[in-house]
C-alpha cells in the first residue's frame, strides 16, 4: 500500500540539504542521529524506500536540477497560475518589445547629452529584466522561447505592416503619405530591432544561465548585472550600425551607440532591486501553492 505524505516515517526523515555538497540531511527516528549523505549513493540506498512520497519527490528534484534547472517534478507540481505568470511575462516581454519599435518614430533631442535619443533607449532595459526572471523562475529552455515568441510576434507585425502599404490609397484621405511614411520607417526600425533583439536576449540568457550555474544559484546581482551588461552592448551596437549605417558618419553613430549604453545601463542597475523582489515573491508564491 502507498505511504501517505502525512504519516510520520518509522525509520528516517528528511531533515535537508546541504546544497554546496549536494548532501542530503537524514535523521534515524530511532536513534535521533543525524546522518549526512551524497544525493548520488541516498537515491541507490535502502533509506529512499523508507520515506514518503513528499520526500521522495524532494530528494529527486533536488538530484535531478541541483536548484538549478527546472525538472518534471517540479514542472508537475506547479499550479495554473504559475504558468499563467509565465504567460503574463511573455506578454509584458511582447509588449515592451513592440512599444520600443513604434516609439522609435518619435525621437527627440536631450541637449545636455547633445544626441537624440528614442523613448525606447528608457524601456528597453525592462526586456532584459524579464528574461531574466524567466530564466530565473522557468529555465532556460523556456525564457528562449519566450525570446522567439516575441522575436516571431514581431516578424509578423513587420509582414503585416509592409503588406498594408500594398493597399490602393484612399481619394481624399490626407493621411495616405504620412501613414506611407511611418509604416516605411517604423518596419526599418523592425528589421534593425529584431536581429539586436535575438542577438542581445539570447546573450542574455545564457549568460545569466551559466553565471548561475558557476555560482550555484548564488549572487544574483552579479549575473543579473553582467548578463545585462553585455546584452545592451550587442543590442546597442548592432540597432545602430543596421538602423543607421550609410545615413550618417561613423563617428555620430558611435556617440549614439556610446550614448545608449550608458543609458540602458544606468537603467539595468534599477533591475537588480526588481529581481531580488520578484524572486522572493515568486518562491513564496510557489511555496503557498504547493501547501495549498
Amino acid at each position: 500500500m502507498a505511504k501517505d505524505d502525512s504519516v510520520e516515517n518509522s525509520r528516517y526523515k528528511l531533515l535537508g540539504f546541504e546544497n554546496d555538497k549536494k548532501l542530503a540531511i537524514i535523521m534515524i527516528m530511532s536513534t535521533g542521529k543525524i546522518i549526512k549523505i551524497s544525493l548520488n549513493e541516498l537515491i541507490k540506498n535502502e533509506i529512499l524506500d523508507n520515506l514518503n512520497k513528499a520526500e521522495i519527490k524532494t530528494i529527486y528534484r533536488k538530484f535531478y536540477s541541483g536548484g538549478t534547472a527546472p525538472s518534471a517534478y517540479e514542472v508537475n507540481d506547479r499550479h495554473e497560475n504559475s504558468w499563467m505568470i509565465f504567460v503574463a511575462l511573455n506578454l509584458l516581454l511582447f509588449s515592451l518589445y513592440i512599444f520600443t519599435n513604434f516609439a522609435a518614430a518619435k525621437p527627440f533631442y536631450i541637449e545636455r547629452l547633445g544626441t537624440i535619443i528614442t523613448p525606447g533607449t528608457f524601456l528597453y532595459p525592462l526586456t532584459f529584466l524579464i528574461v531574466d526572471l524567466l530564466n530565473e523562475f522557468y529555465g532556460f529552455r523556456l525564457a528562449r522561447k519566450a525570446i522567439l515568441f516575441a522575436f516571431s510576434s514581431n516578424a509578423l507585425i513587420f509582414f503585416l505592416l509592409s503588406a498594408t502599404s500594398y493597399l490602393p490609397d484612399l481619394p481624399g484621405w490626407q493621411l495616405d503619405n504620412a501613414y506611407g511614411e511611418l509604416v516605411t520607417h517604423i518596419t526599418s526600425v523592425l528589421v534593425a530591432s529584431s536581429v539586436s533583439f535575438l542577438f542581445s536576449e539570447y546573450a542574455n540568457s545564457y549568460l545569466l544561465c551559466k553565471i548561475k550555474e558557476l555560482t550555484n544559484s548564488k549572487y544574483l546581482f552579479i549575473r543579473v548585472f553582467l548578463s545585462s551588461f553585455f546584452a545592451v552592448v550587442i543590442d546597442s551596437f548592432l540597432f545602430c550600425i543596421i538602423a543607421f549605417y550609410g545615413t550618417m558618419p561613423d563617428s555620430e553613430i558611435m556617440h549614439i551607440i556610446f550614448i545608449q549604453i550608458a543609458i540602458k545601463m544606468c537603467f539595468a542597475i534599477f533591475n537588480i532591486l526588481p529581481a531580488y523582489g520578484a524572486r522572493a515573491l515568486f518562491k513564496k508564491h510557489v511555496a503557498e501553492l504547493r501547501t495549498a
